[in-house]
């Protein structure tokens, strides 16, 4: 210690040489981070200077700039100073809330030096006149704000000034002990202090601006609204006052708050407990002060894209001295100090107490306050010989010191003596307060007619529910000791006095029937494990359980409590899944299942995984190996040019068109662009990769790893598999490696690898995942799959690596198959599990001819290769256009101008050819298609099949289409009978089978009526989507199934074959879904006027211009070969065909990029109608990421950092060595993948869901090492665990937790006993 610290802070030496007192250092201290010094004048005129015509104040009647509003407070401070009053006076302020007048009359008081004392306009006259003449004011200002002198003054104010620090801003009067308020007066320099400090502490990374607007609801007589006034004017932002009466009514405040875009709030927990959450949702600041702050008030409120903070300052030290950010783990703090306050926390004998434990709040620093009674200023700001201190503050607040933060205890003087036990009211008030469905509570000391104490807590139930005292007895039992849990009773609401904090010696007594509630149910007695569940069962529900028969949905429970509770119970109970909370809905069976759950023993200690990251050297070889790869597709575009410029050159004239031999034109589109030429690129590349690669696990990114994502790229890159080529495709199997045995219907993708086998007359349907690979953590684990003669796989199945599928079995469409079937079963779900025998239905007719067989075969491939033609078609029609500009000109890089032109009608030349061309194909192929069984290889089995194949080609080509205005109508012009209203996105359907009811809703990527294989045959069969249903995100209605009316079926999921109206299923096979419809505005879902259709047409229009981009990126990569080609020659052109390509792609990628910011900009959590703005921007990007990223660039990314990079520009976090084969993020802002993740191929990272037409978007979350399996949906609120795995084909509820380390698999997702491989070491 230092001598100097050891002077008495008088500087009296003689003294110190007497008694040297020790000096012990403040806990926290804040003093050296001071601001400088101003006032709050300067504050204003600077916000003014910086913003003048941003919005100050707006109070719905009148709106002002900050240039008017300096102008107005000019104004009235002409009129103070020409009343006489000015600077040093102290002027009263009695004006009613809400209105700009007060604010104007405030900011007036403190232009001309004086400082304002205000006084509530509800409160009596005589605490008026108490105030006013407690503080010696020179005048008042009244209603409208006349201004009223006391006594004779000269006129005008002799020497007019603006304020220094050292003036008074305020002066607000508190209510004492003894019940005479005391005036607090705080200086400019404190008060400015106190907003320079906040201005550092919120918002850092998105402060406030003139963006935001504050709301003004706290009464100026509480000095929390100084908060309120300077949050706004400090940043330029707008204060909008609120009535008070509005305010405290809490539930109407709501509507207000949105239709007033309030942004920012500052409050007190009582106030806000009454709001509804959703009247918060475009608030992204909130700060709580004034009382402490409930835990459940926390978790409720404390949302990703919101801020809320815990403040704490008495009125003594300038509104606030230290804060706290809310939301994360550990107690409810108040925090650490503002710059420029310390805090000490000392004993009974002023000496600072250690860490952890419990002592008075002092505070000191440059925000301290005086009373204007000079003898209570000195026993309150005596000096602290113990810290040094000549000033302190002492706050008679108990404190937890704890370096992390302060944590509030009570007042030290509420403490109440009861039975001998000295009990602190705050804490009683805590626990009151964190009961379920209570949004305000207080408790207080009462006295009996016979005059016995009691304690009572009132109870104010939120939303006008029905609190049941008895369970609210047993809640607290569990957190208060029992001469502490008070007698309860419910209130209407609790009275507060000005500053909104409870007024206890309001509370109503005596009680209207005091003894009721003791004569309520005797509480459950349960023992500790229940007890727990139904706690949680409680929390989720926000409601008591009165009984072991409450059942989960009739207490108002749904899909998202239902994931929200199983995510809790995980906890102590890791397998527990939502499937249980639907079988067991009733809370004392789920106790049943919970128990039955736990393995012998109990649960074991929580499992840990550690998972490599992507290797650094393996991205950069995939980085590299970018140039080459895309040379296969350079060579296409460069075949097409080279044909182009012959044909210009020999007839349209274009003299310095490079040229070459029509031989090199044919060779290049023999290897190139031919069906045979591509499938021999990926045959010749994936033997010469995967030779010697067998079943087995291997590292991610280690070397055969990477042969298996080069194999893969270039059977991408060089389109093996096309409409043209599907004919061929078992015969591309077999040259891969794969065994298929004859009369063979594959209509999916083989593998690269070759481990495939197919039995004779086996049926594999579209979308079925043949790959037998997939990516566990850093694990890639490699299998060969076998399907025995005469099974069928429906469509969109995953057939994992190892699989095996019994002579006969069946396998239903949307399953994943672990392991083995058995012969002659039916398996259906993800993991597939039997389901019975399999039933072969197709008709007993004669086999057929293998020479009919052939014929058809024939047939087939030559009517493929025609509709293939659909695309080059199409842009031979653009071609036409573009020529109609360049004519007559030497070269197309001299036609450079004209072709810049021809791009809009080339690009609609092109669009709309595809539109007639797969109208008028779908059609056709529509002629003759009826209900029944059809062999495969016949007229009506190949017009069945090419329909579903040139509607797939039609959402690639078309895809502005879709989810539009248009879309009904599409459909219905290619055969579907659709009713009106309806919403439709990317569906694969059948027209001719489908129809669908009047309002009903189809998500993204859709399925309905799709063809069935069984046996060499096909059956058709029409299906029905209902009135007003809906079929979520890659949701399938087989043919020959219906969604009834008003009816749902679940993202990933099946519809059944029988259910009734008004019903909703999950999963695959499906299962009956309880849940509650969102309730919302029909005129923004259902019925929108005609103002919102013309806006949506508008916006839809606008899908054009990715249309126009795709097209100019295709000419600019023409135009790139031409130059080339001209400047060096076509060999030249041909090395560099991959740069081209590559920088086709970054411009692709940037395209969305650009389009997502400016149109949509950063997304936050939130729901949004149908018909909004946001949806309709949101498609535009869309059709910019699957029109011009999705084909230049994110398809041909998957997999490496590049498709990363992009996502991450896109607005997504993800972490470093992170794997990623998907660009489905559909909302990539709200999307975290941790630190070496894993997303695998045709996974959807789904932020939001569309149920009854209001979009409801929020975050999702791969923590590092998770794991998506390939298929898989995640849906918003969901999360992975560190290290948890979720495999294929899964789905993953909204509001799930997955535990970490884990493994996870299923519709929806249960757990999994995994691969169960230890990870091999990188080679």
């Amino acid at each position: 210690m230092t001598e100097q610290q050891q002077q008495p802070a008088n500087g009296d030496l003689s003294q110190a040489t007497a008694t040297v007192s020790p000096v012990f250092p403040a806990q926290l201290s804040g003093s050296l981070a001071t601001p400088p010094e101003r006032t709050l004048v300067d504050i204003l005129l600077d916000t003014a200077q910086r913003f003048p015509d941003a919005s100050a104040l707006d109070d719905g009647h009148q709106s002002l700039s900050y240039a008017q509003l300096l102008a107005a407070v000019r104004a009235k401070a002409r009129e103070l100073h020409f009343a006489g009053l000015g600077a040093g006076d102290k002027i009263g302020v009695r004006i009613p809330s809400g209105t700009n007048h007060l604010y104007v009359s405030i900011l007036a008081i403190l232009m001309v030096g004086a400082a304002y004392v205000p006084v509530d306009a509800d409160d009596p006259e005589e605490r008026a006149r108490l105030v006013f003449g407690e503080a010696r004011v020179a005048g008042t200002l009244r209603g409208a704000g006349e201004v009223v002198t006391e006594g004779q003054r000269p006129l005008p104010f002799p020497a007019p000034r603006l304020p220094g620090p050292d003036d008074d801003a305020w002066v607000i009067f508190t209510s004492g002990s003894t019940g005479t308020p005391k005036g607090v007066a705080v200086q400019h320099r404190s008060s400015a202090a106190f907003v320079d400090a906040e201005a550092r502490l919120f918002l850092t990374e998105d402060p406030i601006g003139p963006q935001d607007r504050v709301l003004a609801g706290l009464s100026v007589a509480f000095d929390a609204s100084c908060e309120e006034m300077w949050l706004a004017w400090r940043h330029g932002a707008c204060l909008v006052p609120a009535p008070r009466a509005l305010v405290r009514t809490g539930m109407d405040l709501g509507p207000w708050l949105i239709s007033h875009g309030i942004t920012v709030v500052s409050t007190v927990p009582t106030l806000a407990a009454l709001w509804p959450v959703e009247s918060l949702e475009s608030v992204r600041l909130l700060i709580f002060g004034g009382e402490a702050c409930p835990p459940d008030l926390t978790e409720r409120l404390a949302v990703e894209g919101r801020e809320v903070w815990n403040t704490y300052g008495p009125t003594e030290a300038t509104v606030v001295a230290c804060a706290a950010k809310l939301g994360g783990p550990g107690p409810i703090r108040i925090g650490l100090p503002l710059d420029g306050w310390d805090l000490a926390v000392v004993d009974a004998n002023a000496l600072p107490v250690g860490e952890g434990e419990i002592g008075e709040l002092i505070i000191g620093g440059v925000g301290l306050a005086r009373y204007l009674d000079p003898a209570k200023d000195a026993e309150k700001y005596a000096p602290m010989p113990s810290l040094g201190w000549t000033r302190a503050y002492r706050s008679g607040d108990l404190v937890r010191y704890e370096a992390e933060g302060l944590v509030f205890q009570g007042r030290a003087d509420e403490q109440v003596k009861l039975g001998g036990r000295r009990i602190e009211l705050g804490e009683i008030d805590a626990a009151l307060q964190s009961l379920p469905d209570v949004a305000g509570a207080a408790a207080t000391v009462q006295t009996t007619a016979a005059g016995n104490q009691i304690l009572v807590g009132y109870l104010a139930p939120a939303g006008g529910r029905d609190l049941d005292l008895a369970a609210a007895r047993e809640l607290l039992g569990q957190s208060l000791p029992a001469p502490l849990i008070p007698l309860l009773t419910v209130v209407d609401s609790l009275p507060t006095k000005t500053s909104g904090k409870v007024d206890r010696h309001a509370l109503p007594w005596p009680l209207p029937g005091a003894g009721a509630a003791d004569a309520a149910a005797a509480p459950l007695n349960l023992p500790d494990d229940a007890a727990w569940i139904v706690e949680q069962w409680s929390a989720v529900l926000g409601g008591a359980v009165s009984n072991l028969d409450a059942d989960f949905f009739a207490y108002g429970g749904g899909s998202l409590a239902a994931a929200q509770l199983v995510s809790a119970l995980r906890v102590r109970y890791p397998t527990i899944t939502v499937a249980d909370i639907y079988a067991t809905p009733r809370v004392g069976a789920l106790i049943d299942t919970a128990r039955q759950s736990l393995p012998e023993g109990g649960a074991g200690p929580a499992p840990e995984r550690t998972v490599r990251r992507t290797a650094r050297k393996s991205q950069v070889f995939q980085t590299l190996m970018g140039v080459p790869l895309h040379l296969l597709v350079g060579m296409r575009w460069l075949t097409y040019l080279m044909a182009a410029n012959n044909l210009l050159s020999s007839l349209a004239g274009f003299t310095a068109a490079p040229t070459v031999s029509w031989w090199w034109v044919g060779a290049s589109w023999l290897v190139f662009v031919s069906p045979a030429g591509r499938m021999l690129i990926s045959i010749a590349a994936a033997r010469l990769l995967l030779r010697k690669v067998v079943p087995g696990t291997y590292p991610r990114s280690g070397r055969v790893h990477l042969r298996l994502w080069l194999a893969e790229q270039i059977q991408d890159l060089a389109g093996a598999v096309s409409l043209a080529s599907a004919p061929w495709v078992p015969y591309y199997a077999r040259a891969l490696g794969a065994k298929i045995g004859n009369n063979v219907q594959l209509h999916s993708l083989p593998p690269v690898t070759g481990l495939l086998s197919l039995g004779s007359g086996c049926n594999i349907e579209p979308e079925v995942d043949l790959s037998g690979w997939w990516i566990d953590g850093d694990i890639v684990h490699i299998g060969g799959i076998h399907i025995g003669p005469g099974a069928t796989v429906g469509a969109r199945s995953t057939l994992m690596p190892g699989a095996t599928i019994g002579a006969g079995a069946q396998v239903e469409p949307g399953s994943a198959v672990l392991g083995k079937v058995k012969s002659g079963q039916l398996v259906a779900g993800s993991p597939a599990e039997r389901r019975g025998k399999a039933k072969h239905s197709w008709p007993d007719t004669p086999p057929e001819h293998p020479l009919i067989g052939r014929l058809w075969f024939a047939g087939f491939a030559t009517a493929s290769a025609v509709l293939a033609l659909i695309p080059y078609i199409s842009a031979a029609a653009a071609a036409v256009v573009v020529f109609g500009f360049i004519r007559g000109s030497e070269s197309l890089t001299a036609a450079l101008p004209q072709l810049l032109l021809s791009l809009p009608p080339a690009a609609l030349a092109w669009f709309l050819s595809n539109l007639v061309l797969i109208l008028l194909t779908t059609r056709l192929l529509g002629v003759g298609l009826a209900e029944g069984y059809y062999r495969v290889r016949s007229r009506i089995g190949w017009q069945a099949w090419a329909t579903e194949r040139v509607l797939d080609l039609a959402r690639d080509l078309l895809f502005p289409l879709y989810a539009s205005l248009f879309t009904p109508v599409w459909l219905r012009l290619l055969g579907a009978r659709i009713g009106k209203n309806v919403e439709a996105s990317t569906v694969l359907l059948i027209p001719k089978m489908t129809t669908v009811g009047e309002g009903a809703f189809l998500a993204d990527d859709t399925m309905v009526a799709s063809y069935e294989l069984d046996g060499g045959w096909l059956r058709i069969a029409p299906a029905k989507i209902g009135k007003r249903s809906f079929l979520g995100n890659s949701g399938m209605t087989a043919a020959g199934r219906n969604v009834p009316k008003n009816s749902l079926v679940a993202v990933l999921s099946a519809t059944p074959a029988k259910a009734k109206s008004g019903t909703s299923w999950l999963g695959s096979p499906p299962v009956r879904l309880r849940r509650t419809a969102i309730a919302s505005d029909d005129t923004r879902t259902y019925q929108p006027p005609l103002r919102l259709k013309i806006a949506r047409a508008l916006w839809e229009l606008c899908r054009f211009v990715p249309v126009v981009a795709t097209v100019a990126i295709a000419a600019g990569v023409f135009l790139a070969f031409d130059w080339l080609a001209t400047v060096f020659n076509y060999g030249i052109a041909a090395i560099l065909g991959g740069v081209v390509i590559l920088l086709a792609g970054a411009v692709a990628a940037g395209s969305a990029v650009v389009a997502k910011w400016l149109l949509v900009g950063r997304i936050r959590p939130g729901e949004h109608p149908l018909w909004s703005s946001f949806i309709w921007r949101n498609e535009v990007v869309d059709t910019f990421i699957e029109m011009v990223s999705a084909p230049w660039f994110a398809r041909a990314a998957t997999g490496t950092p590049a498709l990363v990079w992009w996502l991450r520009a896109l607005g997504a976090r993800i972490g470093a060595g992170t794997w990623c084969e998907s660009y489905w993020l559909p909302e990539a802002d709200l999307v975290t993948l941790g630190r070496n993740s894993t997303v695998n191929r045709g996974c959807v990272v789904q932020t939001h869901l569309f149920h009854d037409r209001v979009m409801s978007i929020d975050t999702v979350t791969l923590d590092d090492g998770a794991t998506m399996g390939p298929h898989g949906v995640i849906l918003p609120q969901a999360r992975i665990g560190k290290g948890g795995t979720v495999g294929p084909a899964s789905l993953v509820m909204r509001g799930e937790t997955v535990p970490a380390a884990t493994y996870w698999m299923g519709n929806p997702v249960s757990p999994w006993g995994g691969p169960a491989v230890p990870a091999p070491k990188p080679k």
